[in-house]
């Protein structure tokens, strides 16, 4: 095997093998989030009535706690 090729095997299989563990660390450190869209589409509400953040997530406004305290039902 030329010097150059065995450069670039090196290279590809460290770049995979840095991929591989920075895909494993990402799936292990996330945590699954528990609002949805699906509970703006189920109220007819857009994500802004519950939500201080328009486009969704984050702090919820009083009606969101509401929302919330009350089993996702309006």
């Amino acid at each position: 095997m030329k010097a150059y090729a065995k450069k670039a095997f090196v290279f590809v299989c460290g770049t995979a093998a840095a991929a591989l563990i920075a895909g494993t660390m990402s799936v292990s450190v996330s945590s699954t989030a528990s609002a949805t869209p699906a509970f703006a589409g189920s109220s007819g509400k857009p994500c802004g009535f519950c939500h201080a953040n328009p486009a969704g997530g984050g702090k919820l406004k009083p009606a969101g706690e509401k929302f919330k305290a009350n089993g996702n039902k309006l």
